[in-house]
């Protein structure tokens, strides 16, 4: 990216997943004319890249649209991502934001941007990128999109039809631009996509083979996964678990544990063989964690219990716990038995707890010596994330930030992990 003091300043809000995160990169490394601004207050364009996961997540983006009509200066607004296939039709048409463009738009942002009058590009839901990323601005770990869409119809979500179908980024695109962060510096990559697992589907390849080439990388040392499903970790997969390059964590969405809900949701994954893939995994060092949904129509108190003396079962250290949140135009939206806000609430809180305590008593029976790539600092303290995808805080008198650091002796408290480092 150039930068000059005559360019206009833009200034990017990214809201929802690690693949917005990483879309934002690339909006960001398409960037030849502007100049990127980390205050939005000093932008003379704010690049909105929504989330529509749920109705709230509309909200949020709205919400945030409305203070930027508070500041002395107004930006220029422009919005993408997710929400353009859901809300953006309607606040163009309000005039709330000035222009919008699609996800298969966001390589060609440079000439978008240039573009002063108002403009309406939704695009398709077809496209894969072609730019490479070579750095990721106030990172230490980076970010690989290796897939974009979806293939499965959850009863719940909407993602499918705001991303589309599952198509995966070329193989030789992917190892190009991790050979270039590898030689920026970077030693952690996290695969994300709207579904990782699908990688490699009627490309004739796979996720673990590609896993494999990565592992090839001069500067490559650790690779996490963003959220797999239960039946995309195979046979070939599991050979490759204990190989140095893997982080010792997966994020396996489960959704739920009881076997009529996940019927309910339109589910792929069952209860007995999730726990079987589960206990395999724990017993070859992991940590999981998982996404679970409370609250979803149909959860009765029954089925709330059952689910709760299964989840007792599962060897969980990590969770992503929503409440259900309607999401206009899925299935789950027009569906009878809701369960009320306070009741779901209660099941949240029940749910976080029970994983809270398994992390805890994980952090506190672990044996092996913690691999950790310090992150950030503050305070004299450096904060960073060991292989198991849990936080630790380092005393330090030396300067750590981007380092990797060996720990044996460490302090398990019940937020976190403590450490001294000399």
């Amino acid at each position: 990216m150039n930068f000059s003091t005559n360019k206009q300043k833009v200034f990017f809000k990214t809201f929802g997943c690690r693949t917005n995160v990483f879309d934002t990169q690339v909006m960001m490394s398409n960037l030849k004319d502007f100049e990127v601004t980390q205050d939005e207050k000093e932008a003379d364009i704010v690049v909105i890249n929504s989330c529509t996961v749920t109705n709230s997540a509309d909200s949020t983006a709205r919400g945030y649209i409305n203070s930027l009509n508070k500041f002395d200066k107004p930006p220029r607004v422009v919005f993408t991502g997710c929400g353009v296939w859901t809300k953006g039709e309607g606040l163009f048409k309000e005039e709330k934001i000035d222009s919008l463009f699609g996800h298969s738009e966001k390589e060609k942002i440079n000439d978008l941007l240039k573009n002063e009058e108002r403009f309406f590009d939704a695009g398709d839901l077809e496209h894969i990128d072609d730019t490479i990323v070579e750095e990721f601005i106030g990172k230490s770990r980076a970010f690989i999109k290796i897939q974009e869409g979806c293939d499965f119809r959850c009863s719940y979500c909407i993602i499918p039809y705001v991303r589309g179908d599952a198509r995966s980024y070329k193989e030789d695109k992917i190892l190009e631009q991790i050979e270039k962060l590898a030689s920026n510096g970077f030693g952690e990559f996290i695969l994300t996509g709207t579904n990782v697992g699908s990688y490699g589907k009627k490309q004739h390849t796979s996720l673990a083979k590609l896993l494999k080439k990565m592992s090839q990388i001069k500067g490559v040392r650790r690779i996490r996964m963003g959220s797999i499903e239960p039946i995309q970790i195979d046979d070939e997969f599991k050979e490759i678990i204990n190989e140095p390059f893997m982080a010792k964590h997966l994020h396996i969405a489960l959704q739920h544990t009881s076997k009529e809900m996940l019927k309910i949701m339109n589910r792929r994954n069952k209860v007995l063989s999730d726990l079987e893939l589960f206990e395999f995994l724990r017993d070859n060092g992991y940590a999981l964690g998982t996404d679970f949904i409370v609250g979803h129509p149909g959860e009765t108190d029954k089925l709330w219990k059952e689910a709760v003396e299964n989840l007792h079962k599962f060897p969980l250290t990590h969770v992503h716990a929503f409440t259900y949140s309607k999401r206009d135009g899925t299935p789950s939206a027009t569906m009878k038995d809701i369960v009320r806000g306070d009741i779901a609430k209660e099941r949240y809180n029940e749910l976080v707890s029970i994983i809270d305590d398994k992390n805890y008593q994980f952090r506190k029976n672990n044996k092996t010596t913690l691999e950790v790539l310090i992150e950030s600092e503050k305070n004299g303290k450096y904060v960073g994330l060991d292989q198991h995808f849990n936080q630790i805080e380092v005393n330090s008198t030396a300067d750590l930030v981007g380092d990797w650091i060996f720990i044996d002796d460490y302090e398990a408290r019940q937020d976190k992990n403590v450490a001294e480092f000399k």
